[in-house]
C-alpha cells in the first residue's frame, strides 16, 4: 500500500523506502534490512507523504529525515523514465 495515496497496488508498481542512520534511502531490490515503507515513485505521491510526514510515521522513527539524498534521487529516477539524460 502506498504511504501517500493509501492505494493498494503491485509490489512492482511500488518503491520501498528505508531509512539509514536518519536519512531516506529508496531500496529498488526490495533487499535492504530494516522496516520498509511503501510509495508510487512519482513526484504527485512522494511530495504528499513528505508533506504530510507519512515516511517518518510509516517507518517509525523519531526526528526529521534527510531527504535530500531521496530527493536527487528521484529525479533522476523521473529523467531515466522520461527517456531523458
Amino acid at each position: 500500500m502506498c504511504v501517500a495515496c493509501r492505494t493498494r497496488a503491485s509490489r512492482a508498481a511500488l518503491l520501498r523506502v528505508v531509512v539509514i542512520d536518519s536519512e531516506l534511502v529508496p531500496d529498488e531490490g526490495a533487499v535492504m534490512p530494516g522496516r520498509g515503507a511503501w510509495v508510487h515513485p512519482t513526484n504527485d505521491c512522494i511530495g504528499i507523504a513528505l508533506k504530510r510526514r507519512a515516511f517518518v510515521r510509516a517507518l517509525r522513527v523519531s526526528g526529521p529525515l534527510d531527504t535530500q539524498t531521496f530527493e536527487r534521487w528521484l529525479s533522476s529516477y523521473g529523467n531515466q523514465v522520461n527517456g531523458s539524460k
